[in-house]
């Protein structure tokens, strides 16, 4: 008798063993890897903390032309969920989870899902190439955000309801933030406002102050303009009366005091938002910068035109 008891009770404290673990498994947290900086701070925004969000490569990279590393390989067989851009900026993630095997077994989230794409404006070689920069802006960043809530909910439905609850209230901090650069510019006089970028990025941020690029000096990003691509952008910039030319932090200063020298024109730094740390603060720390040197630019521009 006292066997069978002994028997019962072990096997009572296997099966609630057993359940626990299921029930852990059940409720386990998605490992979600991320492809750039934006898509680090939208999905930490909206998981809050019902899920891990880690970086699938480390800051300490340049993301253009990046060569897959062991560590990344190891670190991409631990995911559950892949958020990527897939509209060309982060085509080693792919190479990454190849490497690893795990193509096929990680969920991919493509963050552009749906999102209306710009060709890159102001090429200096003439192709028309769509532009993967979509989280240099608020407006094309929302969508994304939505996307990103959206396929982790179908992922996680215990936490589906959250997911939307928090990307609701991170884009409307995202928004009120936009409109506070909006009203700055409300009573500005019309402007006939022409810019020139070293990188054919920034489409997106512009296009929100319905502004468009007249040249871009970097023919392709991470390739230094030539000699003769120079004269031309100098060319350019001149024909196009540009007033503004706005500069990335790593290009080199010697091709920007080159233009500035040449053209007259006044040289303003925006951001990539790619090559800070991986913060849930991240995205909007950079959109506001942006939006303040642009905003910037148009406010000094109009005070400029009515001397």
């Amino acid at each position: 008798m006292k066997i069978a008891l002994r028997f019962a009770a072990a096997l009572a404290l296997l099966l609630t063993a057993a359940a626990r673990a299921e029930d852990a498994s059940a409720h386990k947290k998605l490992r979600i890897g991320v492809t750039l900086v934006p898509y680090f701070s939208f999905t930490a925004n909206i998981v809050g903390d019902l899920a891990e969000v880690v970086p699938l490569i480390g800051t300490a990279y340049n993301i253009h032309g990046y060569q897959p590393q062991a560590a990344d390989i190891e670190n991409a067989m631990t995911l559950d969920v892949l958020v990527v851009n897939g509209i060309g900026h982060d085509e080693w993630a792919f190479e990454i989870l190849d490497a690893a095997q795990m193509r096929d077994k990680i969920h991919l989230i493509y963050a552009n899902k749906g999102v209306a794409l710009f060709p890159v404006a102001g090429r200096n070689d003439g192709k028309e190439v769509l532009n993967p920069h979509t989280f240099i802006s608020i407006s094309s960043s929302v969508p994304q955000i939505y996307n990103i809530a959206e396929e982790l909910g179908q992922l996680d439905p215990d936490n589906a309801a959250t997911y939307r609850e928090n990307a609701r209230k991170y884009t409307a901090k995202l928004r009120r933030i936009k409109a506070e650069y909006m009203a700055r510019l409300e009573g500005l006089d019309e402007l006939d406002f022409r810019c020139a970028t070293v990188h054919g990025g920034y489409d997106y941020l512009l296009h929100e102050f319905g502004l468009t690029v007249a040249a871009v000096i970097e023919p392709n990003h991470g390739a230094k303009p030539t000699a003769s691509q120079m004269s031309e952008t100098i060319e350019q910039i001149k024909n196009a009366h540009v007033q503004v030319l706005f500069s990335e932090q790593d290009f080199p200063d010697d091709f920007v005091e080159t233009i500035e020298r040449e053209t007259g024109v006044k040289v303003r730094h925006l951001s990539h938002l790619t090559a800070s740390e991986y913060t849930p603060e991240a995205f909007e720390q950079g959109i506001r910068a942006n939006l303040e040197a642009l905003s910037s630019a148009l406010l000094d521009i109009n005070v400029e035109e009515k001397k």
